[in-house]
């Protein structure tokens, strides 16, 4: 017993649902791991492609609005754009004056605006928009005004850039005609490479690169209204404007305020950057100034979600969704791997119990106890379980050679003198009688102990119980054994302390003593003493049966309660009893809910110790 509760204290790294709880978070970790890994990979690419997108988005709304006011004088009419962007986009799109006044919204009335505006939308003030000459000057390059030219200025205009076009071609230099926002067509090199002087020199009219009428006109108001900036800040207010050329010098374009600078340096004007810079604000006043009845107001935009981006606007990739696939190949693989490996180990003494157990009953196989765990507690219980198997198998043949000989020979003695008698060889007269009869007694002892004892085996061992004062029990027993006590010149003695009684059938458990004193009386030398001892001892009482005869070897005492067992194989039942008296005392102890023990001291006696329930006594309850 002491060898199976040890067992059962395992470390706690070594359970077995230990270790299946460590193999399960093993495997959720890298679950965990590997989903977090490409939630946060694929997230985070989409997040910048959705970033990226709504940047880009955002710069073509500025860009439309913008272009929108350069093309209007006021924003009538810019609800259209607006709700066309905004479903083209899924942003909600507002546009307000500077105090908050709605203009254009695509969400519905009485929606509540973002925070703050996302751009301010001013033509004539922008650095934002990437046409060429916006981040230079400032001003949006549609915003034309007054230099538009008229329906027949582009024509003509149109006609003189198809004839540099053809003078070009015939040297070899392929061109296109585009056009600025004000109708001014502008003759390129297709392959960007400047066009070569000699052929600009024969190919180039001057009309291209003359104002025409409108433009003039333009010019020349510009020019008045700079002048007095322009005074103010040490320069000549009356120096001419010219047209401005391309950088390839291929054709003329609307006028930029950087051939202006250059004009009024190449005046002589004799200024430093701080007038430079002047003169520039001087033109960009007058310019914007100009500018301003042709433009729409200043308004704010505000950019918000809109429903279509309720849901991801991103679509799995296929390079992601391999990832997903071959993450989830490789969780799936370190599953399988990790278990197989807790499998294997679990399968391996599975396997080997599983083979013992097949085994044939006579070979009582054994299993190798590998681990610790909960396996090999139940390897180490085979291996017990198979011990006790082979001992049982022992007990049972020795108990059938033992109940032969136990039977064998009373009746060997009555058939013997019955065959006598029957020949006539011996007389039938008392003394023969009784000693068939003494052998019919032995026979039916053997006979009532071995069914008192297949009784305990089956449970069907029926007790009437009923309130017992021991000090009355003790009496009764060593009464029926004074005469056998006598006989052997042995002392019989009963001892009690206090007055306990006892919850038991009186009939069985003057059997039990009996056969513990017989067996006492039996083991004690002449002029010895066996001594009969009931004690309370809380809610059970002790009945001691002690002796002080020649006691039982320390190799032999835990076999005193098997069956047909004794010290010295030699004796007889008429010597040494049939080896079922202990057995029987035994069983009935257990069934009256008690133990029975024994301890001994070789050469001084022994004392057997029955522990029974107690009960209370009549009339104290």
């Amino acid at each position: 017993m002491n060898r199976s509760s040890t067992r059962t204290r395992i470390p706690l790294r070594k359970r077995l649902l230990v270790r299946l709880l460590i193999a399960s978070v093993l495997i959720a970790v890298c679950s965990v791991a590997a989903t977090a890994w490409l939630a946060v990979t694929t997230t985070t690419r989409a997040l910048r492609e959705e970033q990226g997108q709504a940047l880009a988005d955002d710069m073509d709304i500025l860009a439309r609005l913008s272009g929108y006011a350069a093309t209007h004088p006021d924003w009538t009419g810019v609800e259209a754009t607006v709700r066309e962007l905004s479903a083209r986009t899924g942003r909600r799109i507002a546009l307000t004056t500077a105090d908050r006044r709605p203009l254009a919204d695509s969400a519905p009335r009485g929606t509540s605006l973002p925070p703050s505006a996302a751009a301010t939308v001013d033509p004539l003030r922008t650095d934002t928009y990437s046409e060429p000459g916006a981040q230079l000057s400032g001003t949006d390059p549609r915003v034309v005004g007054p230099y538009r030219l008229t329906a027949l200025e582009r024509t003509k205009l149109d006609a003189a850039a198809r004839a540099r076009q053809r003078c070009l071609s015939r040297y070899g230099v392929d061109t296109t005609v585009t056009h600025t926002p004000s109708g001014r067509p502008v003759v390129t090199a297709s392959d960007s490479t400047a066009i070569s002087g000699y052929a600009l020199d024969e190919c180039g009219d001057g009309q291209l690169d003359t104002p025409a009428p409108t433009e003039e006109k333009a010019l020349t108001a510009l020019q008045g209204r700079a002048g007095g900036c322009l005074t103010r800040a040490g320069l000549d207010p009356d120096i001419p404007l010219v047209f401005g050329t391309g950088s390839s010098g291929a054709s003329g374009r609307a006028p930029t305020l950087a051939p202006l600078l250059a004009k009024v340096v190449a005046g002589g004007a004799d200024a430093g950057k701080t007038t430079l810079r002047a003169a520039q604000t001087c033109f960009e006043t007058a310019r914007r100034a100009q500018l301003d009845p042709y433009v729409a107001p200043v308004a704010e935009l505000f950019l918000g979600v809109g429903d279509d981006l309720a849901a991801p606007r991103w679509v799995m990739s296929p390079a992601n969704k391999a990832k997903v696939v071959g993450a989830a190949g490789l969780v799936l693989a370190v599953t399988v791997a990790v278990t197989a490996v807790v499998a294997t180990r679990l399968v391996r003494p599975l396997r080997a119990l599983t083979e013992a157990a097949g085994q044939p009953p006579d070979r009582h196989a054994r299993v190798p106890v590998t681990t610790q765990d909960e396996t090999g507690i139940l390897a180490e219980a085979f291996n017990d379980l198979a011990e006790r198997r082979e001992r049982l198998e022992a007990q049972r043949k020795a108990l059938v050679s033992d109940v032969a000989h136990e039977l064998r020979s009373p009746l060997t003695n009555i058939r013997g003198w019955l065959e006598v008698t029957r020949d006539g060889l011996v007389e039938p007269d008392t003394e023969l009688l009784g000693a068939l009869h003494e052998e019919a007694l032995i026979l039916q002892r053997v006979i009532d102990d071995l069914r008192d004892l297949a009784a305990a085996d089956a449970g069907t061992l029926r007790l009437h119980r009923e309130p017992v004062p021991a000090d009355d029990l003790l009496a009764q027993v060593a009464a029926a054994h004074r005469v056998a006590a006598d006989t052997a010149a042995v002392r019989l003695r009963t001892e009690t302390e206090g007055a306990p009684w006892l919850d038991a059938d009186p009939v069985r458990l003057r059997q039990a003593l009996g056969n513990l004193v017989t067996n006492a009386v039996r083991h004690t030398p002449p002029d010895g003493t066996v001594t009969l001892t009931a004690r309370g001892d809380g809610d059970r009482v002790v009945l001691e049966v002690a002796d002080t005869g020649t006691g039982i070897a320390a190799e032999d005492l835990p076999h005193v309660f098997e069956r047909f067992w004794r010290a010295e194989k030699s004796r007889s039942r008429r010597t040494g009893g049939s080896g079922l008296g202990l057995p029987i005392v035994r069983h009935l102890t257990v069934a009256h809910g008690g133990t029975a023990q024994a301890t001994s001291t070789p050469g001084a006696g022994s004392v057997f110790t029955l522990r029974l329930p107690a009960a209370t006594a009549p009339g104290d309850g």
